[in-house]
């Protein structure tokens, strides 16, 4: 799950790493309010939406009064932000933050996530905050430093110093960046997130550090013993589809083809979509029922998939272990019947209760075609899909 940069920084703030003065405003109005409230010279407006790059497409703006500030609020207020992670749709911007201008001498970036490969907790840092971090690894990969923390001993302080000495900060500011080292951590472990990002970590003229952006995500996996948390969600920023499927703890991705796809496990269902596609098909969903599904489950799955306007045929593929094939076809009957399925539909069935399951399908004057095994079922699919 991602929230919002004003909710990541009142979550900094309470784990004592230092961010800059600011607020979040729903109205231009109170933008305004609050740039005169913080005072100053000279805010910056952030549109806060759950996606990177904001700076580059008109997200981020700089104002010199509060009377630009609310210009810069108007603008933004009720659009929809198109940066390099959101797709052609974009996000809607509903909340914005307006924060103190700093003068700023550095960039610097630090983020801290779980690195799979050495089961570890991992801290990034650069001296070439301010940019994609992935661009930096493959332009100057020299610039970047990693640092594995035990589980047992926990964030050590000499390993902050080593960081401190690779990003070139000096005398006090060891220590500064030691406490925001380890209050990322500390969130890190508290929260159950996933990734901590402060991109840019600045060094401004006094020598102060700042986390001038901010970027957490969490396990969903774990968002039932953080009801704080979730109630962070934002669920304007996410899939319509996606947070339906969530209800009944279907996993539901949208994709652009007109190629239905409901299967049980993950890796199976990857599996679909890459056969969908090698037959020459485009999927037009990820969907995993999971592995302990009932009927529900597959009249609500099928409501998903054809609420999208663009799937001209679905495929059903189902492996009999944990769920049996009976109760699936016994599903896809009730979906065909309440929602008043249309398209045609292919079902390959293997597994417990196959023969039982096969039996339910066949002979329905319904439009669901039986296949013989997976390949059998994507060349179907992908042909009806061409001719409906």
């Amino acid at each position: 799950m991602n929230i919002h940069e004003f909710q990541a920084k009142q979550l900094f703030q309470s784990y004592g790493i230092p961010i800059p003065e600011g607020k979040q405003a729903i109205t231009a109005e109170r933008a305004g309010q609050i740039a005169r409230e913080l005072g100053g010279d000279g805010w910056v407006v952030k549109a806060q939406v759950h996606a990177g790059g904001r700076g580059k497409v008109g997200g981020v703006k700089l104002a010199k009064s509060s009377t630009e500030v609310i210009e810069h609020a108007s603008a933004m207020l009720g659009k929809r932000l198109v940066t390099i992670q959101t797709g052609s749709a974009g996000l809607p911007i509903n909340s914005l933050l307006v924060e103190k201008v700093y003068p700023i001498k550095r960039e610097l970036y630090l983020s801290v996530l779980v690195d799979r490969g050495s089961e570890r907790i991992i801290f990034i840092a650069s001296a070439a905050g301010g940019m994609d971090i992935e661009t930096v690894a493959h332009e100057a990969p020299e610039q970047i430093i990693s640092i594995r923390v035990h589980p047992a001993a926990g964030l050590q302080g000499y390993q902050c110093r080593k960081v401190a000495y690779a990003l070139g900060l000096k005398g006090q500011q060891h220590k500064s960046l030691q406490k925001i080292m380890q209050g990322m951590y500390d969130l890190f472990l508290a929260k159950d997130a996933t990734q901590i990002e402060i991109n840019p970590l600045i060094e401004t003229h006094d020598g102060d550090l700042l986390a001038l952006d901010a970027k957490i995500n969490f396990d969903d996996n774990a968002l039932a013993i953080h009801p704080d948390i979730l109630a962070m969600k934002d669920a304007t920023q996410e899939d319509d589809k996606e947070n339906e499927a969530q209800q009944f703890g279907l996993n539901y991705i949208t994709l652009d083809g007109n190629i239905g796809c409901m299967v049980n496990g993950a890796g199976l269902a990857m599996a679909t979509m890459d056969l969908v596609k090698l037959k020459g098909g485009l999927p037009a969903n990820f969907l995993d029922v999971g592995g302990g599904t009932n009927i529900e489950k597959v009249c609500e799955a099928f409501k998903l998939i054809l609420s999208d306007a663009s799937v001209k045929a679905v495929l059903v593929n189902i492996f009999g272990g944990i769920v049996k094939c009976d109760v699936i076809a016994s599903g896809i009957l009730a979906a065909v019947e309440q929602v008043h399925v249309t398209v045609p539909v292919v079902v390959r069935l293997e597994g417990t209760n196959v023969e039982q399951g096969r039996a339910l399908l066949s002979n329905t004057g319904l439009k669901i075609y039986a296949a013989d095994d997976l390949a059998h079922a994507a060349e179907q699919v992908v042909k009806l899909a061409e001719t409906a």
